[in-house]
């Protein structure tokens, strides 16, 4: 799982591998490729962060060492990084450059993890963070592949992709699970830095238009 990492940077993070691979480019923009409010899959519901979230996170994960192993962040020490990262979100959301959905089972209430969809020209990037207690299950390639199939059935929509650290197998098999291939690896790519402070190799995985 990928997506330090306070607030604004919890899940959404700066385009890298697009900018570094791809020129292409095309007159759409991030506006148009906003996800609906509410995208349902057997198991799950996927629906915006809201900042009433921020309690039901920092329990489920925001706080939790484990979870915050292989991300970019830190583990939160209060409830209060949750909500600016929340905040973050909703602005991020509103100004069309990264849209952070949360995870909740369609047979109970509060979130359990988040996935974000970061559109760039004919790309999409996600990133996405599960709670401990979901994990195991196999729903976080469900949401992953409903998403990125959503965003490869719009207009100009040609790519969609995210990485992991090469050490984060659970991660890598949450991406072929979900349809995406393995492209290779980036070398010094992204710091995790509850592991090192050093860019780390990361592993590509990638989903275009008719895979």
């Amino acid at each position: 799982m990928r997506p330090g990492w306070l607030g604004k940077r919890m899940v959404c993070q700066p385009l890298r591998v697009d900018s570094r691979l791809h020129s292409l480019r095309c007159d759409m923009s991030a506006a148009s490729l906003t996800p609906p409010h509410r995208l349902a899959t057997a198991r799950l519901v996927l629906r915006p962060a809201q900042p009433a979230d921020a309690a039901a996170l920092f329990s489920a994960y925001t706080a939790d060492p484990q979870v915050a192993r292989f991300m970019i962040w830190r583990p939160h020490r209060a409830v209060e990084e949750t909500q600016a990262y929340l905040r973050a979100c909703a602005e991020q959301w509103a100004a069309g450059t990264c849209f952070t959905d949360l995870l909740e089972e369609a047979d109970r209430a509060g979130p359990i993890g988040a996935i974000a969809l970061r559109p760039a020209g004919t790309s999409a990037d996600f990133g996405y963070v599960l709670a401990r207690a979901a994990w195991g299950r196999g729903l976080m390639p469900e949401a992953l592949q409903a998403l990125s199939g959503w965003a490869l059935a719009q207009e100009g929509i040609w790519r969609t992709f995210a990485t992991c650290d090469v050490a984060n197998q659970a991660s890598a098999r949450v991406m072929e699970k979900a349809r995406m291939r393995f492209e290779g690896v980036l070398r010094r790519h992204t710091v995790h830095p509850n592991i090192q402070p050093e860019p780390r190799d990361c592993r590509l995985y990638a989903r275009v238009k008719g895979d």
